[in-house]
């Protein structure tokens, strides 16, 4: 083997993409590097290393995660024998949002169903917008080819939501794209006000712009919760919201931490899954090391110890752990002990690992009076389950959207305007729509700049952007963009270009205008028509070179 890279090995998040992504493409860890993680291939032995003892790990703690779920079900649907009797259970089957799905789920499919009969798939090509697990936009282009005949193609094409100005730009933008079904939609609200480009100077006049439309729309009966500021990114709105906190326009912003991801969350899920699985190393790992006084090496010596004694939890009470843990530890062996033998019945068993989890929570975490909301929470969600394997299984497969956090300042008015990142957006609508930060670099993002496919993704995510609104569109293109850490004073900047996707056609679409409206005085005019003879000079001497 090569001797490893200088620079430090990847985090465990990037590592587990690259893992997710070469399951759910069953494309080659090469392969894989190459397109989406280059800045890995350094690492790619070691990897391929990574991946096989994770592997195997899992196959000794008998243990699936959510990746293994597809592939096991995949693989399954390729024996004759197990398709038939899967086949056999069903006369119909319906698949919903069939635009995101990846090459295992479109193989799961075709597996269990090859001739199609009775099969239907729903979804919307230009709503394909996200790339998780490797969702594949081919599943649903390529559809009918799959069967012979070919599947009907149903296409819905009125639309209920938005008036036909914002529709024909959707349209447009749409059929200037490289693929897709190119379906036209239509409007019986023929009338409506025609999309607006906006040009600003900056992200401060970007700000103003926003506020000052969506006051004005609220005078008129447009309510600010009937109104959304839709970005590229997060982190996009942060001038806005600075303008919002001064002007004290109330908000709510979509997103934040998914409910597993909380680590308090997951802490007490795995005291469940280690209670649940002895063999469980990983669940057991992390609880071990929240002991006052157990690190790494201790919590290793306690897993091994039982495995030694045969995953027998009541073999561990006698291990020597340190004195500050001693009491704790005999606690949650105890209480895994019991519910591992179904000591204790279902309806109590996450009671019981509350009890001793919330020292344990009290002792971690500096906020553990606001994250104990959100294990009482989990408790109640546990009696809607019939056992501890049902919890935890569709706990994992389909788990509440966001955890809780320490509450704002209460808002006064029941009045508030929703600012939302695009991805988040879909399936929302709301009668004024405003997009920041329309130019190259955001719309489409930088990283698909070079790739072909990434790039008809952006046109699909402007795409969902546009079509949230009902009745008025506000694309925003700053000039300037500030380049961080300078001085307060300092003038560093980038122009930003106009987007790609604001071809000469859509353009057409747009009631261009600029924030704030002003004429050139005379020496503006003057300076202004040299610069534009200077350019076509310029210009002109390239041409004839």
């Amino acid at each position: 083997m090569s001797p490893p890279p200088t620079d430090a090995f990847q985090k465990r998040k990037t590592c587990l993409d690259i893992y997710s992504r070469c399951v759910n493409s069953q494309q080659a860890l090469e392969d894989i590097l190459d397109a989406h993680f280059p800045y890995c291939r350094e690492w790619h032995q070691e990897l391929k290393t990574l991946f096989a003892t994770y592997a195997k790990a899992k196959m000794e703690q008998i243990c699936l995660d959510y990746d293994d779920l597809l592939l096991y079900c995949y693989h399954m649907a390729q024996v004759p024998q197990i398709a038939q009797q899967i086949r056999d259970q069903f006369d119909y089957i319906l698949v919903d949002e069939y635009q995101d799905t990846n090459v295992l789920q479109a193989g799961i499919l075709m597996g269990f169903f090859p001739t199609g009969k009775g099969l239907t798939v729903v979804g919307d090509d230009a709503q394909s917008i996200y790339s998780f697990r490797a969702a594949n936009v081919d599943n649903i282009l390529t559809f009918p080819e799959q069967f012979s005949p070919p599947a009907r193609v149903i296409s819905l094409t009125q639309n209920y939501r938005s008036h036909q100005s914002i529709l024909d730009l959707s349209n447009a933008l749409l059929s200037e794209g490289s693929e897709g079904y190119k379906v036209a939609l239509f409007s019986e609200r023929k009338s409506g006000a025609k999309p607006k480009l906006v040009t600003v100077e900056d992200d401060s006049k970007q700000a103003e712009y926003i506020v000052e439309t969506l006051l004005a729309a609220r005078e008129q009966g447009v309510e600010l919760k009937k109104q959304a500021i839709l970005f590229r990114a997060s982190h996009h709105s942060d001038r806005l919201e600075l303008e919002l906190t001064r002007r004290n326009i109330p908000y709510v912003k979509h997103g934040g931490l998914k409910f597993l991801e909380a680590a308090h969350v997951k802490d007490l899920l795995s005291i469940l899954r280690w209670a649940d699985n002895p063999k469980h190393k990983i669940s057991a790992f992390r609880i071990l090391k929240l002991l006052p006084g157990v690190g790494p090496k201790i919590a290793d010596k306690v897993i091994n110890m039982l495995t030694e004694k045969q995953y027998v939890f009541s073999e561990l009470l006698d291990f020597p752990v340190p004195a500050l843990a001693k009491t704790l530890f005999l606690e949650l062996i105890k209480v895994v002990s019991a519910i591992g033998n179904n000591q204790i019945g279902w309806s109590d068993q996450v009671n019981q690992v509350i009890n001793v989890y919330k020292t344990l929570l009290e002792i971690n975490y500096d906020d553990h009076f606001v994250r104990f909301g959100d294990i009482e929470q989990l408790a109640q969600i546990s009696q809607q389950f019939s056992s501890r394997e049902r919890f935890l299984t569709e706990l994992t497969l389909d788990p509440p959207q966001s955890t809780g956090d320490l509450s704002g300042p209460p808002l006064i008015d029941d009045d508030f305007l929703i600012l939302s990142t695009v991805h988040s957006a879909k399936g929302q609508e709301w009668n004024n729509v405003y997009v920041l930060n329309v130019a190259d670099g955001n719309f489409p993002n930088e990283y698909a700049a070079g790739d072909k496919r990434s790039l008809e993704e952006e046109r699909r995510l402007l795409n969902v952007a546009i079509t949230r609104a009902k009745n008025e569109l506000h694309l925003i293109h700053p000039m300037k963009y500030w380049v961080p850490e300078q001085q307060r004073h300092g003038d560093q900047h980038v122009y930003g270009a106009k987007s790609r996707f604001l071809t000469e056609g859509i353009m057409q679409l747009l009631e261009t205008t600029q924030f704030p409206r002003r004429e050139l005085n005379e020496k503006e005019k003057k300076v202004a028509t040299a610069a534009i003879t200077d350019i076509k000079k310029t210009v002109l001497g390239i041409w004839n070179e």
